[in-house]
């Protein structure tokens, strides 16, 4: 049993350097990320207009990374928020420094951003103050979102979180996108300001239609009046309305039948008028000389049957012809008179 005891002394040692190890990093990064207390750093104060939000505790920061914490924070001169902060004493903060409240996160935890200027101005001395001309307070985002609230409404929660975060972020320190926003709104600025004319003629044509308008206010409302009791009329007469283009559409349903049956006809119709207006065409001459001669022709045959309803003819010349099977056309009598009446004079013939 001894002989296998020694077997687990080796592992046992490494276990126990491991744990050794393990304990002395666990203890090194908590040391770092421990809350500075008061005798882990030097003590400065800062004034600021405004420290809502702001918290003992809170995270006193250089470029990003913690190198202290706030301790306290009090009201001074009835107006000011002094914070006091500690900060680790292998730094020494210039008289220069700048300490600026900003936003951790969305949830509302501030921290104090240190920016350290030119040291040549010397050192600031633990318990100094920085100056509120050297602090700038939190952006009130309460005000802020309250001008987004119409946009907002419109988003869902994931992305009001990620647009806010963004406003953050442009707002305290990305200074070239407001400048390019500056930069934008200038832009359309000047647009503006090139369309003024154009614009002011919009305007003024506006003002004029709105005085018309209102010059003709009890004409509107007449108009108005009117076109709603004409609308109430048709309410009323709704149901005869209704019943009209049903009958509407039964006649156009019948009508539609009644071309349908009569198309064939009328097709054949069309065909034949052309016949006839080719025919027409074709003898125009002959039409036109008749239509010439038919006044002279007119007015003869009104003298004759002026004497009564019946019409006196005399007989000039008389000519029979009789076709006749296997002879051809055979001519048995003619008959010609030779009174003076009977002579073609050329005028009325």
């Amino acid at each position: 049993m001894a002989i296998q005891g020694r077997g687990y002394v080796g592992p046992l040692i490494k276990l126990g350097i491991f744990t050794l190890i393990t304990a002395m990093a666990t203890l090194f990064l908590a040391s770092t990320l421990t809350t500075f207390g008061a005798g882990d750093g030097h003590t400065y104060k800062a004034r600021f207009t405004n420290v809502a939000g702001l918290l003992a505790g809170d995270d006193v920061r250089i470029a990003g990374v913690q190198v202290g914490k706030v301790t306290d924070i009090a009201l001074v001169d009835n107006r000011l928020g002094q914070v006091t902060l500690v900060v680790d004493d292998s730094i020494r903060l210039p008289k220069t420094v700048e300490a600026k409240i900003r936003y951790r996160n969305l949830v509302g935890q501030r921290y104090i951003s240190l920016t350290e200027g030119p040291s040549k101005h010397g050192r600031l001395a633990p318990n100094g103050t920085i100056p509120l001309s050297q602090t700038e307070p939190s952006l009130d985002l309460t005000l802020l979102f309250n001008g987004f609230r119409p946009l907002l409404t419109a988003l869902t929660p994931k992305d009001i979180n990620k647009f806010s975060y963004e406003i953050i972020q442009v707002l305290e320190g990305e200074g070239g996108t407001v400048e390019s926003l500056l930069s934008r709104t200038a832009s359309l600025t000047n647009t503006l300001a090139d369309r003024d004319e154009v614009i002011g003629r919009v305007i003024d044509n506006l003002n004029q239609v709105l005085g018309t308008l209102n010059a003709r206010d009890k004409q509107l409302a007449e108009t108005i009046s009117q076109l709603q009791a004409f609308v109430s009329g048709l309410a009323k007469d709704r149901k005869a309305i209704g019943e009209s283009l049903g009958h509407i559409g039964t006649l156009a349903d019948e009508t539609s039948k009644l071309l349908k049956d009569a198309r064939p006809a009328l097709k054949a119709d069309i065909a034949q008028l052309r016949k006839l207006a080719v025919t027409l065409n074709a003898n125009k001459s002959v039409i036109n000389n008749t239509l010439a001669r038919l006044p002279v022709h007119f007015a003869t045959m009104n003298r004759v049957a002026s004497y009564g309803s019946w019409f006196n003819f005399f007989l000039c010349d008389w000519d029979g012809r009789v076709n006749v099977p296997g002879a051809g056309h055979v001519t048995p009598a003619t008959f010609h008179s030779q009174q003076a009446r009977c002579q073609r004079t050329g005028a009325g013939d």
